[in-house]
């Protein structure tokens, strides 16, 4: 690997930025030219000054080109997905952005939701339905990128706990159609053969409880938080220990009526051959 040398642009103000500055920075302690170096990766030296200045956010192909020229195992595609990551970000409403910012470091999820299948579970077609009532096209396909950026969480090498909590009214909604329908409801009996993550279902007759989305997440290495959803994007991340404990036995409560895991996916199949 290319040694380091200190390099003082002033402080990157964002990702893109900071991958302009860790290219300049191994550009130049390899010693080549913008040119020298547009050569090697068959790029343009024009591109390369783009991207070094932060006027230009790169490719993940270009990141990936640099990490093999520079063996950086993997530095460059990190910061590349950094930025694609905080991108999604901008596009979720903002009472929802502190919660997707630590959401990945999550140890433990715990989600409890009333008339949905939960945005982080739902499949590209599902979240198409759901999202495209009162928003421009454009905006749909930002949100739906946004959504499915989010489930990487399930592909880190040890992915959080997961318990699910649905009502019946969620997996029986057919505002969908039949056929997304079905596909959600098979991608969630896939992620309940997860063996860390857990389905239950609240049965239609269970006694109504008057709570909204829930979600609860424990870290490793910071303070418990909890979420709950309210319309127009005005959700609450909830921080205090007092608020959070209440919540945490809302949670609880509402689970209490829920059947147990394999009642669950036996619902779920017999809903799937109905549709």
């Amino acid at each position: 690997p290319v040694p380091r040398r200190p390099c003082d642009p002033g402080i990157p103000s964002s990702p893109t930025e900071y991958f302009g500055v860790e290219l300049r920075t191994y550009r130049e302690t390899s010693s080549l030219s913008r040119p020298q170096l547009a050569e090697r990766l068959g790029y343009t030296p024009q591109w390369i000054g783009q991207i070094e200045s932060g006027k230009n956010a790169p490719s993940e192909d270009f990141a990936r080109d640099c990490d093999s020229f520079f063996e950086t195992n993997g530095t460059f595609h990190r910061i590349w997905k950094w930025n694609q990551q905080l991108e999604h970000i901008q596009v979720v409403p903002p009472g929802f952005r502190p919660f997707i910012e630590i959401e990945p470091d999550s140890t433990y999820m715990r989600i409890f939701e009333p008339l949905l299948i939960p945005g982080l579970l739902q499949t590209e077609e599902y979240a198409s339905k759901v999202l495209k009532v009162g928003h421009r096209k454009e905006k749909v396909e930002e949100l739906i990128a946004a959504r499915m950026a989010r489930r990487v969480i399930f592909e880190r090498e040890q992915p959080p706990w997961l318990l699910i909590v649905l009502s019946e009214i969620a997996i029986r909604s057919v505002a969908a159609g039949p056929e997304v329908m079905r596909g959600q409801l098979e991608y969630l009996l896939e992620l309940a053969q997860l063996p860390h993550a857990t389905l239950q279902v609240i049965p239609a007759n269970a006694p109504v409880f008057q709570a909204g989305e829930i979600i609860l997440l424990n870290f490793a290495d910071r303070p418990d938080v909890g979420f709950v959803d309210a319309a127009g994007g005005h959700g609450r991340l909830i921080e205090s220990p007092h608020d959070l404990d209440e919540l945490v036995v809302v949670f609880d409560q509402v689970r209490a009526s829920a059947l147990t895991a394999e009642e669950s996916e036996r619902l779920i199949r017999r809903v799937i051959e109905e549709l």
